[in-house]
């Protein structure tokens, strides 16, 4: 098991209990989240860009757009902070105050680079298909290299993460366990519904085991 260093950039203030510095713990929650959120700051203006993200042992790949200020942030070797969360579940309490969230979620700080290698990107790319719908790849035509071209991808090294997971049930105590109302936790999983083919498509291709049997990973 890795454990990441605390320091004041990556410690956790407010419920310290709830926080790991482990990969153990870290990393199942980077990669079963489908979208992260990209924070970084230019001249005093923060900014925060949602996109999909992949991890590659110890490093995160990002779909990055060029020309963006995202992209010349990173080239620049400037930090970033790249948060993800998973909404387990709603706390419902006796009272209003201990209402709450069961939640995983996972912050990550590094710097990084474009891929610029044609395998390297394409090994990204790959990477990028299969964490959001494994077994893909093999399925679909490989990007030709006029796309591979138009493609940017940021690999971002991990350098530094903690991870703050809530569970359980609400956490009211003394005499308000006593107070007449119903309380728990509505279950929040992700399910995924049945597939629906493109309307554009003209032959009735017969939908493949991995588009038929998908499901997201559980913890």
């Amino acid at each position: 098991m890795t454990e990441f260093e605390v320091t004041e950039r990556n410690k956790l203030k407010r419920y310290p209990k709830r926080g790991s510095y482990d990969t153990e713990t870290i990393y199942p929650i980077l990669d079963e989240a489908l979208l992260c959120h990209v924070s970084f700051a230019i001249d005093g203006q923060p900014f925060i860009i949602p996109t999909i993200h992949a991890r590659q042992d110890d490093r995160l790949l990002i779909h990055g757009l060029k020309g963006g200020r995202m992209l010349e942030h990173i080239e620049a070797g400037n930090a970033v902070a790249i948060a993800v969360t998973l909404l387990d579940g709603l706390v419902c309490a006796r009272t209003a105050f201990n209402h709450s969230m069961n939640f995983r979620s996972a912050v990550v700080f590094g710097t990084g680079a474009v891929i610029t290698d044609a395998e390297e990107k394409l090994e990204a790319l790959r990477c990028l298909t299969e964490r959001l719908v494994p077994g893909r790849w093999p399925h679909v035509r490989a990007p030709d290299d006029k796309e591979l071209k138009a493609t940017t991808i940021i690999a971002i090294n991990i350098e530094q993460a903690s991870a703050k997971i809530r569970r359980g049930p609400p956490g009211d105590d003394g005499a308000d366990l006593d107070f007449p109302v119903w309380a728990g936790v509505i279950p929040l999983p992700v399910i995924p519904q049945a597939p629906e083919t493109d309307p554009k498509q003209a032959a009735g291709y017969p939908i493949p085991e991995h588009i038929a049997k998908y499901k997201r990973p559980t913890e």
